[in-house]
């Protein structure tokens, strides 16, 4: 069982059990990071819930039940409580045994009214308990048809209410004698959504510093030779000066490196923090059993065999996460290299790597241990200081959502690294990226960019959905992630985004001492789309002022090949005071000075500067030089190759003009029908409908607002002329029928007719074409001919991970052969859409090319709102093509639509 997330209250926070019978149990993640189950009261659990209730104090137990309970009233109660039968009622457990902690229930009062309560023990208050049960009950209650509830408090009590209105409900608060009335309607708002993302995320950052800020370590197998992994994790600790005790814990040895050990884990007289687990994977569950018992909170699990082997693994693996979630103990692996802090106050090295790497403002967490390993080795070398470090493993638990939620609040952390090799839960990431970026720059490397695992699919949308790398570039750009290709990319925009300020704009200029790399530098600046402006007359006076005649002071500014490390800074200086330039270049290749001496002009000049701005410096040597400019003390960082530094710059580029965009909300449209669309929906499952037949194609689009050409299904050819009669002079007649999903391909579509004897005519031809392929027509399509306009395909899959995805492209029937689209993850936002339709190579017929007429890209851009609301809103649907719709000098129109739908996702 996963650990639940805030969002998840206000929509989708409960599964349908393999019978489709609401499952409302789950794990929670508390405001001190430890976890709880949240799960139905059962009969067997009254003994438990009396033992709650009796340890209220007697103020508390009249406050909730209007008197001081005696011992018949505890059974009583603890009973009507566990029955179930007139009320619905949650329990939150915790510990091994499980211990039940709170008890929330609601009461229906009429159809639409019920009574809402909340008891949480109170040796156990200020957790969080409160919220989490009223999320729970609240969604419960929504889901039974229940739109409004009531709670019921003393007049002291304002907790209650400060519980409800924390949560984002908004809260109607009635005050009568000796008691306050709080209503409240179970639809979310988004400010709802929003309280309990936020509360969310600071769970998950709350669970992620108990492992990084442990008071003691043990370390469960620790041996004494240091040539095994066990040995080296205790050694490490050892040596890195960490701030607590470390307990080596070995059921063989007394003594583990001149440190006194430990048979077991209970053993241990004084409290354990953080476990480091290094033993066979055999007796993990034990080990863990025994951290449960002793009080431990956080386990880092380094021994392999689980999930990432087989069946058997992966079934150990979920439960030594059952075990540990009943205990409120949270893991990092199993099957991973550990953890580290640098920080000086607290020197936690719990990995088995052979250096710890040097302390800076740089986070990293790697699903490859064997990467972490090198990363942490050659952190030095690449002049990168890190703040923390995480090897994720399995990531049976903790996860890199909730280590990004960590470093948003680790005052120690500017820069976030991820090397990813799969997502857990992409929409959850997407969200809370989006936010941290805002402040923080997210760089990540996502493996598995290649084909090979296309899925086959039927639609438009489908196909190139499956053929490309699309979902996680969207899911990037949306959240202002800068993904980079390869690691030797990552590190070098890390190294820029870790010392330098942003870029305020992209006019960058180019300082060198040869010709050849200023001209590289520039040509893949432009092909980034970054600027390599003219500079000023002034700075080209200034530039010529101590420069000799044949110099170029044009952008790039070549210095010739003997510049003196003097000339070096005052050019520097002078492109640094032009308003028309935001970043500069730097290049050398040592020829009449010694680098380093290049190096300190130029952070010489860049120290003066009254306003900083960014600069990279690109020292072309294979002396080995280059690599002693590397490090915190010079805060300049240092490239190899003009094109390195190119690329990194442009990626900070595009990543802080997407910081300063205003942040773009989702927009709500007040004439979308999402209840008629999940009955139309719901219809069509239920008559076994995979591909949705026109009428019902037609009517959810309508539901969305989505703006459609007129058209008339009818069951045969006798049918047409009554239809057409309906629909105007010009005519659309379409084929309809399962093998006919691409229906250009078999003739099945006929424009241009001119009424009703010219429809019955083309119909019968189709009719008789069709039959020598063995087609016969379902039913036959009649449209009203669209007016013209620019054709584009907008549609949208479900991928597995991500969601729903939606994509624009050139309409018609190349669009797969060009592959000229954009994809986004849905929900859209207006700013979305806008990239989407300037991403599209064909959208400037859009704007008037070759004098065509401007077309009505505000319309495109509502449709694809629409589009992407519909899809996010019902799950079912798992295809869609909307193609081709006509975009006209005013408004749009869809003039064919394939919509598919599976139970799957429901």
């Amino acid at each position: 069982m996963s650990v639940g997330s805030g969002s998840g209250y206000c929509g989708r926070a409960f599964m349908n059990d393999e019978s489709g019978v609401q499952d409302w149990s789950r794990d929670v993640v508390l405001r001190d990071g430890a976890t709880v189950r949240i799960r139905p009261a059962r009969p067997d659990d009254q003994r438990s819930v009396e033992w709650l209730l009796q340890e209220l104090s007697p103020q508390a137990q009249e406050g909730r039940f209007g008197k001081v309970l005696d011992v018949n009233d505890l059974h009583e109660t603890a009973t009507r409580i566990c029955a179930q039968s007139e009320r619905f009622a949650l329990l939150v457990t915790i510990g091994t045994p499980q211990r039940v902690v709170a008890e929330g229930e609601f009461v229906r009062e009429s159809d639409h009214l019920a009574h809402l309560s909340v008891t949480v023990s109170e040796s156990e208050r200020g957790r969080g308990l409160a919220t989490h049960l009223l999320g729970s009950l609240v969604e419960a209650a929504r889901a039974q048809g229940i739109r409004e509830c009531y709670a019921v408090a003393d007049a002291e009590n304002w907790a209650m209410v400060n519980v409800i209105g924390e949560s984002g409900y908004p809260v109607e608060v009635e005050i009568g004698p000796s008691r306050l009335v709080m209503r409240f309607p179970t639809d979310p708002t988004p400010n709802t959504v929003r309280q309990f993302e936020l509360r969310d995320r600071h769970a998950a950052a709350q669970a992620v510093r108990r492992f990084f800020e442990p008071e003691s370590v043990a370390v469960i197998g620790a041996s004494r030779s240091r040539s095994t992994i066990p040995g080296t994790i205790f050694h490490n600790l050892m040596r890195g000066n960490f701030r607590g005790p470390v307990y080596p814990v070995n059921k063989t040895a007394s003594v583990v490196q001149s440190v006194p050990a430990y048979s077991s884990v209970e053993a241990i007289p004084h409290d354990v923090d953080l476990a480091v687990i290094a033993v066979p994977a055999g007796v993990v569950v034990d080990a863990v059993r025994e951290c449960a018992a002793k009080g431990v909170n956080s386990l880092v699990i380094i021994s392999a065999g689980f999930s990432e082997t087989d069946e058997n693994g992966l079934a150990q693996q979920q439960k030594i996460v059952e075990e540990c979630h009943n205990a409120g103990i949270r893991i990092i692996g199993p099957n991973c290299m550990g953890i580290l802090n640098t920080d000086p106050e607290i020197g936690l090295d719990a990995t088995f790597a052979p250096d710890m790497p040097p302390a800076g403002n740089v986070a990293f967490a790697s699903q490859s241990g064997a990467l972490g390993m090198a990363i942490i080795e050659f952190a030095e070398e690449l002049g990168l200081g890190i703040s923390s470090f995480v090897s994720l493993g399995n990531k049976a638990d903790i996860s890199g959502n909730d280590l990004v939620c960590f470093w948003d609040e680790d005052d120690r952390t500017d820069v976030i690294l991820l090397y990813l090799e799969s997502f857990g839960n992409p929409r959850r990431f997407s969200n809370i990226a989006r936010d941290v970026s805002r402040n923080k720059p997210i760089v990540a490397v996502k493996s598995g960019r290649s084909s090979s695992g296309q899925r086959a699919a039927a639609s438009h949308t489908g196909a190139l959905l499956g053929a490309s790398d699309s979902t996680v570039d969207a899911l990037f750009r949306q959240s202002g992630v800068i993904r980079t290709d390869t690691l030797a990319e990552m590190f070098d925009v890390a190294g820029l985004l870790a010392s330098q300020p942003t870029p305020a704009g992209s006019r960058v200029g180019v300082i060198t001492n040869a010709g050849g790399p200023g001209i590289l530098c520039a040509d893949a600046l432009e092909a980034e789309d970054v600027s390599v402006p003219e500079i000023s007359p002034e700075t080209q006076e200034a530039l010529r002022s101590f420069l000799p005649p044949h110099a170029g002071v044009s952008n790039p500014v070549d210095l010739i090949a003997s510049a003196p490390a003097d000339h070096y800074r005052q050019a520097v200086e002078a492109m640094l005071k032009d308003d028309g330039i935001d970043s500069l270049i730097v290049i050398n290749i040592p020829i009449a000075d010694r680098v380093t001496d290049v190096y300190a002009a130029t952070l010489e000049a860049a120290q003066k500067a009254s306003h900083p701005k960014t600069i990279l410096f690109v020292s072309m040597t294979s002396s080995g030089a280059s690599a002693g400019l590397r490090g915190q003390e010079n805060p300049i960082p240092v490239y190899t190759f003009p094109e390195s530094a190119a690329k990194a710059l442009s990626r900070s580029i595009a990543y802080a003009e997407w910081a300063r965009r205003p942040i773009s909300p989702i927009p709500t449209f007040a004439d979308i029908r999402t209840g008629e669309a999940s009955s139309l929906i719901a219809d069509a499952l239920g008559e076994g409908q995979e591909w949705l037949d026109p009428a019902t194609c037609w009517a959810l689009l309508d539901c969305y607002g989505l703006p459609a050409v007129s058209q008339r299904v009818v069951a045969n050819i006798d049918q047409i002329p009554a239809a057409a009669e309906q629909l105007g002079s010009r005519l659309v007649l379409k084929a309809h029928g399962k093998q006919l999903l691409h229906k250009t391909e078999f003739g099945a579509v006929e424009v241009n007719l001119a009424g009703a004897d010219e429809a019955v005519e083309a119909a019968r031809a189709m009719e008789t074409q069709l039959a020598h392929d063995g087609i016969e027509p379902e039913a036959w399509v009649l449209q009203s001919m669209a007016e013209d306009g620019v054709e584009m395909l907008i549609g949208a899959a479900h991928d597995p991970q991500f969601g729903p995805v939606v994509v624009l492209g050139a309409g018609g029937v190349m669009v797969e052969l060009m592959h000229d689209i954009s994809f986004r993850l849905a929900p859209l936002s207006r700013q979305d859409v806008s990239e989407m339709i300037a991403e599209v190579k064909s959208s400037k017929m859009l704007s008037g090319f070759r004098g065509e007429p401007v077309r009505d890209v505000d319309a495109l851009e509502d449709a694809l709102m629409r589009l992407g609301r519909m899809v996010d809103e019902l799950p079912q649907i798992v295809e869609l093509d909307c193609n081709p719709v006509f975009i006209h000098s005013q408004g749009a129109t869809v003039v064919d639509a394939r919509i598919r739908i599976s139970r799957e996702h429901l």
